[in-house]
């Protein structure tokens, strides 16, 4: 072989590591790949069941997965939606107190589109944080969920649409699931192959330059907000079907698992980097976790410890949390080094 040859092809090599290296670090899934093949192994050793209850861990996944990908929308702009799973709460009280089931279902559309605009109305107009904004709506749909329910479940008045609902439609696959798919395509599409969708992470990026590129800031914070609202009333729908009843205490577990997926799923919070794909194997990961926790008997208190345990190890090993904490150890032991020669 030629020196010249030998050059090529240890450029062509060195080419291509430095093609790998950059394609993998823009993708932001690793984390939820990692705790997905761990969760699937300890699955396996400790809940295989867990593999063979496919409706019911499907089902988890879809709850979780449904608000998650509502979530990541808003995540992806820098933003933050506390009040889903309220939401979904009272979404589903007003569903299950109109007696037309197809009437309800659109009214409790409507009300999470509503309550998507009046939250990005707090937050671009009146300028109030995305985390205060949507704290204080979290609590006044919760109460509106208990006032108009009585603070007791409201059972659905067409019993045989939500019986026929909950039935499977081929094998395992239940109409949850197919809604859950769905979205998953809808939003994917959305934010990959949409302008509307792909400026999202221009604004989380770097609102400034947003601006100066002439995106609509504001429109696109309103679409987000509208979106993650539609969502979470779109589970709400799904969960009062099933149970064929509305319960005003609903979704008040599934705020941090859906938190949690989005996050581990790669989305940062300080919004520009993630994607759809990095929420659904998020969703899948703490689906089967906590389907395979509450078949090994653990209490429901225990198993928020576990997501909780997740969440924290998913955020310090983000890569710019890592950046910081080394930042900060060097910035020590400078500091360290100067007080000592001193």
């Amino acid at each position: 072989m030629t020196t010249s040859q030998t050059m090529s092809l240890g450029e062509a090599t060195t080419g291509f590591s430095a093609r790998l290296r950059a394609a993998l670090g823009r993708r932001t899934e690793w984390r939820a790949i990692i705790l997905l093949v761990l969760v699937v192994v300890g699955a396996l050793i400790f809940a295989p069941t867990v593999f063979t209850a496919y409706q019911v861990t499907l089902g988890f996944v879809a709850l979780i997965g449904l608000i998650a990908l509502g979530l990541t929308a808003v995540i992806l702009m820098g933003e933050l939606d506390l009040s889903v799973a309220s939401t979904l709460a009272v979404s589903g009280v007003v569903m299950a107190m109109v007696p037309n089931i197809f009437l309800g279902v659109t009214l409790a559309l409507l009300t999470g589109l509503v309550i998507g605009a009046v939250n990005a109305f707090f937050v671009v107009k009146v300028g109030i944080n995305s985390f205060i904004a949507t704290l204080g709506m979290l609590f006044a749909l919760r109460g509106l969920a208990f006032v108009l329910s009585d603070a007791e479940p409201v059972p659905l008045t067409d019993i045989e649409a939500g019986i026929s609902f909950g039935m499977p439609l081929i094998g395992p696959i239940t109409p949850r699931i197919v809604l859950f798919v769905l979205v998953f395509i809808a939003l994917h599409v959305f934010v990959t192959r949409v302008r509307a969708g792909r400026e999202f992470y221009a604004v989380g990026g770097n609102r400034q330059a947003a601006y100066d590129a002439g995106i609509p800031v504001s429109r696109r914070l309103f679409t987000g907000f509208m979106i993650s609202g539609f969502v979470a009333a779109l589970a709400g729908v799904i969960n009062t079907l099933e149970l064929i009843a509305a319960d005003p205490t609903a979704g008040s577990t599934a705020l941090l698992a859906s938190f949690a997926a989005a996050i581990i799923g790669g989305v940062a919070l300080t919004g520009g980097r993630g994607s759809i794909v990095g929420t659904l194997l998020g969703a899948l990961s703490l689906g089967i976790l906590g389907v395979g926790l509450t078949l090994a008997g653990v209490q429901v208190d225990i198993q928020q410890i576990f997501i909780g345990s997740v969440l924290f190890i998913a955020v310090i090993t983000d890569p710019a949390s890592l950046r910081a904490a080394a930042g900060s150890v060097v910035t020590f032991l400078q500091s360290r080094k100067s007080q000592t020669a001193v």
